[in-house]
């Protein structure tokens, strides 16, 4: 991928890449459940309800965020990313496609596995999930659709979007959205990396990069 724009479907062993990014086990404990403050729960729950997901107790927060939780200047700044991010612009499907798109192109099954679920949420179908593998060059998208996920594909491929994409997105997006789609790539980017970094280890509700 690096230096390249992959428009299309990429080909890895999904047993190989989850064996490298979270086989040998975290390399960061998260903290217990009884370590986490009210606040930092209110923190996480605004995150979860703007994703359609229910509020948790301490003992049932995610752990990537209680791994997370031990930078908490860091774990503030995300969980206020992630927010503003649900809370957005850019229409919830639209946000998702592009997510999963990440996810994809990163080989993050942890990001991938939850984001098939929130995608599913906003619409997004399994066979929509399947097509998003096979990139912006799979004919059943949109014009719209496509130039998501091809700017994806170009901001991870080449780190800026072609005038292309720029211009389809434009078309149906204002100024506003169009600032805060790099700025959302970025941030779910940057997750990924954290996460495949750490080894966050996939739960029995996420199945990692084989969901659909």
């Amino acid at each position: 991928m690096m230096g390249e724009i992959e428009h299309g479907e990429i080909r890895f062993d999904i047993a190989e890449r989850e064996a490298q990014v979270i086989g040998d086990g975290p390399r960061i404990a998260a903290l217990t459940g009884d370590a986490v403050d009210v606040g930092t729960l209110g923190l996480v729950n605004a995150v979860r309800n703007g994703a359609g997901a229910v509020s948790v107790t301490p003992d049932k927060i995610p752990d990537y965020m209680r791994t997370m939780m031990k930078h908490p200047e860091l774990f503030v700044r995300q969980m206020e990313m992630g927010t503003a991010l649900f809370n957005g612009r850019i229409p919830a499907r639209e946000r998702e496609l592009a997510i999963l798109r990440i996810g994809w192109l990163t080989r993050a099954p942890y990001e991938w596995g939850q984001h098939v679920d929130i995608a599913k949420r906003f619409g997004v179908s399994a066979e929509e999930v399947e097509r998003v593998t096979r990139g912006s060059a799979d004919p059943g998208w949109s014009e719209h659709e496509a130039a998501v996920l091809r700017g994806v594909e170009e901001l991870i491929g080449d780190h800026a979007m072609t005038s292309e994409t720029w211009e389809v997105l434009a078309r149906s997006w204002d100024e506003a959205q169009m600032i805060e789609f790099p700025s959302m790539v970025g941030q779910y980017v940057t997750i990924a990396f954290v996460q495949n970094s750490l080894r966050i280890m996939l739960t029995p509700e996420n199945p990692g990069l084989s969901h659909r």
